[in-house]
This record gives C-alpha cells, sequence and structure tokens, in this order.
C-alpha cells in the first residue's frame, strides 16, 4: 500500500493545522510547521541525490528538527537511523560504517568528536550537517567541513516533495541499534507498517484522544522515546511535550503547567522525580495514564506514586518489538509486579527452546510475533535467525505467566542489564578491556545500585606481575564507551570460575554477587 510514516503530518497540517504538534522548551510548534520543515528538508536531501533506501543518521540531542528529519526521512523513502548522543568516537563510527550511512546530521557541541573520525566513516564527504545547539554557551564555532542545517534548508520550498518511486508500508523507515550480547550492536530494521501498527497499539493501550497532551523526556534516539511516545501521539492528533533533556524538577513542573493527561517516564526517572520531592503537594489530577518501567521496578516505588496519586502501569517491550505488554490500570495494585497482558497487536507467550507454549506457572522464555516485530537485523543474517524463528521473535527475557495470563519476568536468558533505562550488554565492553596489555580476562554482570537501577560490576583478572587501578580501567575505558556503560565496581581477582569448556560461569558471579556488593 503507498502509505508511510510521513503522511503524520502531512495529514495533520491539513486537518489541524494551527494545533499544537510539539510544546518544545514552552514554545509551541503546530502540526504545519513540523511538516513545512519536514517538506523543506525532505525536498533538500533529495537535490542532494539521496533516494529511495539510502540511510540518513541523526547525532542530535532532542529538538524538534529532529523530528523534521525523522518525517522527511520517511516521505523520501530514506532509512533514518538516530544515534545515542551520548556515545563517544569509536562507537558513533562503528554505526555510521555499519548502516553505511550517507548522510549524518548532528548538534554543534558534538563537533570536535565527529571531526575526529569523520575521514573514517561511509558518510559523503559534503554530506555533514550541523545544528546550531541552543542549550550551551560554550557552542564551538562552525566548521568549515559541514553545512548549517537551517541556511540549507530554507532555500527550499514546502510543497510535498514529488516521489518517483512510492513509499509503501512493507519499506524500511529506520534502523535503531541496540547493543548485542557478541559486543557488537545489532541494527534493528523497522518498517512503516510495523511502526504504524505500533502507534495503534499505543494508542489503544492508553485510551489516547485528540485533544490529550503526553508528556514524556526520554530522548529520541531511544525507542521509548521515538516509536512509544512521539509518534503514537502525532499519529492521533495530540500535543507532545517534549524538552533538550530530562529534568526531575521540571518534569514535576510540567504536570502542573500543561495539565497532561498521559505521562510516560522509566523507573530510573521516577526515582529521581522522587528524590526530589517535587511531587509533594504538586496538583497531577489531569494525568489519566502513567506509563513506566524498563527495568526491575521496586514495590516501593509503585507504593511512592500511589501516595501522590500516580498508577503506573508497567510495561515490557524491546526495539525488536517494543511495548508489546502493558499492566493495565485497573490491575496496578492488584497484580504488583507484573509486567501485564499483551496488546492488540501482539502475540506473546511462554515458550521452550523452539518456541513451543508452556504451561501457565511454567517459567520459559517470553516469545511474541505479530505485525509490531522488526524485519530484521541490518547485515545480520545470522543474528536475524537467531532472534526470529519461523516468524517468532526470541527475546531472551525468561518468565511465567499466571492462571489469568499476566505475565511476569523471572530473569534474563542474555547477560544484558538496564541502567538508567538505558541497555548495557557486559560484552561490549569486555571486548573493549580485552585489549588493555595488562588484563588477562574480564567478566562484568549488573548488580544494584539506588540510583541507577543497576549498574556493571567488572571481575578483572591481571596477567601475572602486571599491576593497575580502578582509576587506570576508568581512563583506559574513557572516550571509547558511553559513560552510562562503564562498571561502577571493578574488583581483581585471580580467575574467573570457568566452564569445562572455557566459558565464564557468570552465573556463579551474579549468584555470588549478584544481589550485594558485599562478597558471600
Amino acid at each position: 500500500m503507498e502509505w508511510n510514516i510521513g503522511k503524520i503530518p502531512a495529514k495533520w497540517s491539513i486537518l489541524a493545522p494551527d494545533k499544537a504538534a510539539i510544546i518544545y522548551d514552552d514554545e509551541a510548534i503546530t502540526y504545519k510547521q513540523i511538516n513545512d520543515g519536514a517538506n523543506r528538508a525532505a525536498n533538500y536531501l533529495q537535490q542532494m541525490g539521496l533516494k529511495k533506501g539510502d540511510r540518513i543518521t541523526v547525532l542530535l540531542r532532542d529538538c524538534p528538527e529532529f523530528m523534521e528529519v525523522y518525517f522527511a526521512a520517511a516521505k523520501l523513502g530514506l532509512i533514518f537511523v538516530p544515534l545515542n548522543f551520548r556515545f563517544m568516537g569509536p562507537e558513533v563510527k562503528y554505526q555510521l560504517n555499519n548502516c553505511g550511512s550517507r548522510v549524518l546530521v548532528f548538534h554543534d557541541i558534538m563537533t570536535e568528536m565527529i571531526d575526529s573520525i569523520r575521514s573514517e566513516v561511509a558518510v559523503d564527504e559534503d554530506k555533514f550537517i550541523y545544528l546550531p545547539s541552543t542549550f550551551s554557551d560554550e557552542a564551538p564555532e562552525c566548521p568549515a567541513w559541514a553545512e548549517n542545517y537551517h541556511e540549507l534548508i530554507k532555500q527550499y520550498t514546502m510543497e510535498e516533495p514529488h516521489i518517483d518511486k512510492p513509499v509503501t508500508l512493507d519499506d524500511p523507515l529506520a534502523i535503531l541499534y541496540t547493543s548485542g550480547t557478541t559486543g557488537e550492536p545489532k541494527g534493528a530494521l523497522l518498517s512503516h507498517g510495523q511502526t504504524y501498527f505500533k502507534n495503534f497499539q499505543n494508542i489503544f493501550y492508553t485510551d489516547m484522544r485528540f485533544d490529550d497532551i503526553y508528556l514524556s523526556q526520554l530522548p529520541l534516539f531511544h525507542s521509548g522515546g521515538l516509536f512509544v511516545a512521539v509518534t503514537p501521539t502525532l499519529c492521533r492528533g495530540a500535543t507532545m511535550v517534549m524538552r533538550q533533556k530530562f529534568d526531575p524538577a521540571k518534569f514535576v513542573s510540567d504536570i502542573e503547567r500543561y495539565k497532561p493527561t498521559i505521562v510516560f517516564a522509566l523507573t530510573s526517572m521516577w526515582r529521581l522525580i522522587l528524590q526530589t520531592k517535587a511531587l509533594d503537594g504538586a496538583d497531577v489530577s489531569s494525568v489519566r495514564n502513567v506509563i513506566g518501567g524498563g527495568e526491575r521496578t521496586p514495590k516501593t516505588l509503585f507504593d511512592e506514586l500511589a501516595a501522590h496519586g500516580l498508577y503506573m502501569q508497567q510495561v515490557f517491550g524491546q526495539t525488536e518489538n517494543s511495548i508489546m505488554m502493558v499492566l493495565p490500570k485497573k490491575d496496578v495494585q492488584r497484580k504488583m509486579g507484573s509486567i501485564g497482558i499483551p496488546g492488540f497487536f501482539t502475540e506473546v507467550w511462554i515458550g521452550d527452546e523452539q518456541g513451543r507454549e508452556l504451561p501457565h506457572g511454567t517459567t520459559g522464555e517470553i516469545v511474541a510475533k505479530g505485525p509490531n516485530v522488526m524485519m530484521k537485523y541490518w547485515n545480520m543474517p545470522e543474528k536475524t535467525a537467531e532472534t526470529i524463528k519461523n516468524g517468532i521473535l526470541f527475546t531472551g527475557d525468561l518468565g511465567y505467566r499466571d492462571d489469568e495470563g499476566y505475565f511476569y519476568i523471572v530473569d534474563r536468558a542474555k547477560d544484558m542489564y538496564r541502567s538508567g533505562g538505558e541497555n548495557v550488554y557486559p560484552a561490549e565492553i569486555e571486548k573493549v578491556l580485552a585489549d588493555h596489555p595488562k588484563i588477562l580476562n574480564v567478566a562484568i554482570i549488573g548488580v544494584p545500585d539506588d540510583k541507577w537501577g543497576e549498574t556493571g560490576m567488572a571481575f578483572v583478572v591481571l596477567k601475572e606481575g602486571e599491576t593497575l587501578t580502578r582509576e587506570e580501567i576508568l581512563e583506559f575505558l574513557d572516550g571509547k564507551l558511553a559513560r552510562f556503560k562503564l562498571p561502577s565496581h571493578i574488583k581483581f581477582i585471580r580467575e574467573l570460575p570457568m566452564t569445562t569448556s572455557g566459558k565464564i560461569k557468570k552465573v556463579e558471579l551474579k549468584e555470588k554477587y549478584g544481589g550485594s556488593l558485599e562478597t558471600k
């Protein structure tokens, strides 16, 4: 069908042109303004010679221009690739080259980092585009090797771009990278059609309405920010309240000021919000739905939010199949700890190694299928085959289902842990540390953390006769990995527990250290 995500701003610019699509740092931006900007960007990108299927990457903080480029790519059939703005040069270089990106749009505060890798990446030499930042007093000088986004697109028409090859629901829309257990990030390829089904599923979950106001401060490079919050909200014609970055006190003040009906924040964000005491005495009566989760959420947090009149509905999903389950609002207290029941456009069950359904109460892998599942991993057929078998998505999470059909997570089949709402895969960090000349072996696990939910604990075995400090290890990692991936705890040990086949027994490390930082 000749339909795509670019139709969202195009349609609402006709149906409700003057309505606020986004309120960004207290400035209302209408649906017509979003569509006009997207059209200017699309016409510019088309003039640059980009064609359907080419990849365009953004390394941007949250801003309206992020959405303009996203919708421009959708209109042209380009594949949109948002990167984590917390990443360091080597991480950005890998993902730019892995997806074969022809264009990079970045905020000028990242100029120095981009300059350090630009001769080593796939981006066309004349297709580095910078966006002047409005959130830094120390913005660098405009790079001579990049073009100013605003100066470029203002020269182009606001008319819908002429498309030679129709963009359909079956075409790819975006690549979202999710770190892999092999240590190399995997790019989940998402289609226009899959994204529409996610829109409808999220609209159903919250009974979203045209006059709803949705508050979220999740970063837009994140599946939760772009595909759980913003895209469904704009698809429904509602209004999205956004800021450049998450601020716990402002989050609460925005609830009082803008009277949102739907609020979405991860557990780590709610934890910071509660620590500020900003909710004490705050008027939250406008809020109809509170969506949250993203990691193990203690009962005390649910209780604290409930004491303020906020009843958080736990969600479960992943980049490959986002928000596949939500705990219904009516069951927040009755089914405390459950990740909910499957949505309208997702089939989920507990399966064995072949995906065959297991009886209620039996622990197995959470598996799913339906129109919400990703197309594949970009250029990784073997990883795709390991994750999607006979049309069934194997999530890598272990859980069970009770007699009423409500799901619960028991543990992660993979080693991934979540720190501050971000997925962290130990293998990626271990791979970097393995290059240290003094380290013989290393293993990393997730351990509880009061602030971030979980954080990393590294077990390091040094080569004979070598010495190394915690500070030297962190210095070695600095600039190679995003800071949220760096282990907070480092323990030097003589040897790691190993299986007879030579694999590290992380289960043993987790049993000994996973529940406490004290040696048992």
